[in-house]
């Protein structure tokens, strides 16, 4: 064990302390439920077992805002944080993150294109997809069309709250096709277009923040559809198979592993994400949920019936949008004003 001797005066027999025992631990901040489990099992344990260091995991909803204060006073907690793709590109240009070199990660044709970011690395594929209560609904809906309809499929619906996602699922359900949604959301008639979509079902709809709200509100009823990240509904099913999913309008996008401006574990968080992104632990992590994995290898190994559930199978891509993330960096903020503005 490498060792490290402190000061000319310390006296014979004197502890030699170990450098790696003031690093034993990073602080992995994710967006916790069934992922925080899935990356317990597919990372955090074996990178224990691997390089001793142990992960502190945390969990909150996706706002930077506690990071900034962190940073704006000196005292960053966090060594390793999960963002989704329009926070990475804000954070990563409002200087929350450090810059990674793509390099250290290895070849980028052994990823999914996008996968290797200035300031992030992917984590896995996932998509926010329409889901149902089977038992609560008449027939099979499909799509933003059938959760518009209220008169055909009666009941609450559940969105995530914001602007993001919704207007995208707003144009779709008024017949915007899929990959016309973003270049219709450019223009101020697109935007005029998804709020007033939007106005048409908002006495019906549930909001909700944490991905595990919708799964709750399926199973007891309080909505009989809902927005939902597939991963969360995936992983539901084994104890209330009544719930269901549609892929068609699904929004797919990466989850990114980030490494926050001053964080001082930033080498060990870096062999943290290294180890992550191994066609092994990514492999183990898409068989505890079905994210698709950012690593090409991985999806070589898994079997047909685990691919089958992922976000990045062709059969279930092909009808999704992709998320435009320089849209929502360029856009977001004004855009998610408007949308407190018109949810108050």
């Amino acid at each position: 064990m490498k060792k490290q001797v402190f000061g000319a005066a310390v006296v014979m027999g004197a502890s030699m302390v170990s450098a790696s025992a003031l690093a034993d631990y990073i602080t992995v901040i994710s967006f916790g439920g069934a992922n925080k489990d899935a990356q317990k099992v597919a990372f955090y344990d074996p990178f224990k077992a691997s390089s001793g260091t142990t992960v502190v995991r945390g969990s909150y909803n996706g706002d930077l805002v506690k990071l900034r204060e962190m940073i704006d006073i000196s005292h960053v907690s966090w060594d390793v944080v999960e963002v989704e793709a329009p926070e990475l590109a804000r954070g990563c240009e409002e200087g929350l993150f450090e810059p990674l070199d793509p390099a250290a990660f290895g070849k980028a044709s052994d990823y999914v294109p996008g996968t290797l970011q200035p300031c992030g690395v992917g984590i896995f594929v996932w998509s926010t997809v329409m889901a149902y209560n089977s038992a609560k609904v008449k027939g099979q809906p499909d799509g933003w069309v059938d959760f518009w309809n209220l008169q055909k499929f009666p009941g609450k619906r559940g969105l995530r709250w914001g602007a993001k996602y919704n207007l995208e699922f707003a144009l779709m359900a008024d017949g915007v096709a899929p990959n016309e949604v973003y270049a219709t959301l450019s223009t101020p008639a697109g935007v005029e277009r998804a709020f007033k979509k939007l106005d048409e079902i908002r006495s019906q709809i549930v909001w909700w923040k944490s991905g595990q709200e919708p799964v709750r509100a399926l199973g007891s009823g309080q909505v009989v559809m809902s927005s939902a990240y597939n991963g969360r509904i995936a992983a539901a099913r084994s104890e209330q198979p009544q719930l269901a999913l549609s892929w068609r309008g699904g929004i797919y996008d990466f989850d990114y592993w980030a490494l926050p401006k001053g964080a001082w574990k930033t080498a060990l968080a870096k062999q943290f994400v290294q180890f992550a992104s191994q066609p092994a632990q990514q492999k183990v992590y898409a068989e505890n949920i079905a994210y698709g994995p950012v690593n090409l290898n991985a999806s070589a190994q898994l079997q047909p019936e685990v691919l089958a559930n992922l976000p990045t199978a062709p059969q279930n891509i092909i009808n999704s949008v992709g998320m435009d993330v320089a849209f929502w960096a360029a856009n977001g903020p004004e855009l998610e004003k408007r949308f407190e503005a018109w949810a108050k």
